[in-house]
This record gives structure tokens, C-alpha cells and sequence, in this order.
């Protein structure tokens, strides 16, 4: 059995991913990884966008690149300000080209629970993100 199933069934099965990540390349790359892995994804460009699409589409993760225009790196602050029942205590990680120590502290204190250095591997993701969902390769879980 491959590391990224469970039962038969993809680790991120029932999994709903809200991504923002401007660079288009990028995204859909990292769309195919997460699907692959049986996530839904809901893919967005901008933080306002992404602000209206946790409101709207109430996703289980929330990946977000920090280099995006409209400063990425301020979303997880504006997300943890909302109240929980409006995604404010969504499970996050910072899925990022900036790696430097200080950088996954600074996304760490911004309310993110990960800091995700790209590139990634796609097992690599899905693992992450099983763990922000609350799953392990041992768990199957259906969708919710």
C-alpha cells in the first residue's frame, strides 16, 4: 500500500483545500498534487479572494503562498481575526519560497501551524496536509 493511502482510499479523500497562490503555473501544479492525493480544492489569487472563498466555501485547510501581491504574509492575521464559525481557526500552512529561519518563525507567529518550504514532494504535501486536517496514514476517514 502506497504512503498516501489509507484503506484503499487517498489520504485526502473528503479533504477540502482552500489554496491561494498567485503564480498560475505553481497553482495548478500543486492542484493536480493535492487531487491526486483525493483533496477538493478550491483555488484562489489573491487574499481577498481568499477571504471570500473561507467565508463562502467553509474549506477544512487553508494553504497559502506568502509572496503574493496584496502582501500573502498579512492573510493568516486577517483569517485569525475572524471568529471561528467564520473560518478563523482554520487549520494553515504557509506554503512559501521564503525559508530562512526567520521567515517560518515569522509565518509561525502569524497563526500559521506550518511553515512549507517549496518545492515540495507530493507525498511530502499530502502528509502535511492530512495533518493540518487532523488525519494519519493509518486513519481512513470518508467525507464529512
Amino acid at each position: 500500500m502506497a504512503p498516501e493511502e489509507t484503506g484503499g482510499e487517498p489520504i485526502l479523500a473528503g479533504v477540502r483545500v482552500l489554496y491561494m497562490e498567485d503564480n498560475v503555473d505553481t497553482r495548478e501544479v500543486t492542484i493536480a498534487m493535492l487531487q491526486m492525493h483525493g483533496a477538493s480544492v478550491i483555488a484562489v489569487a489573491s487574499p481577498d479572494e481568499a477571504l471570500g472563498a473561507l467565508q463562502s466555501e467553509h474549506p477544512d485547510v487553508l494553504l497559502s503562498d506568502l509572496g503574493v501581491p496584496g502582501n500573502g504574509g498579512e492573510l493568516i492575521a486577517r483569517i485569525r481575526a475572524l471568529p471561528s464559525e467564520s473560518g478563523g481557526a482554520i487549520p494553515a500552512a504557509a506554503l512559501t519560497a521564503f525559508i530562512a529561519p526567520d521567515d517560518q518563525a515569522r509565518a509561525l507567529a502569524a497563526g500559521f501551524q506550518l511553515h512549507i518550504p517549496k518545492p515540495i514532494e507530493p507525498v511530502q504535501l499530502a502528509m502535511a496536509v492530512a495533518s493540518l486536517a487532523g488525519r494519519s496514514p493509518r486513519q481512513s476517514q470518508g467525507p464529512s
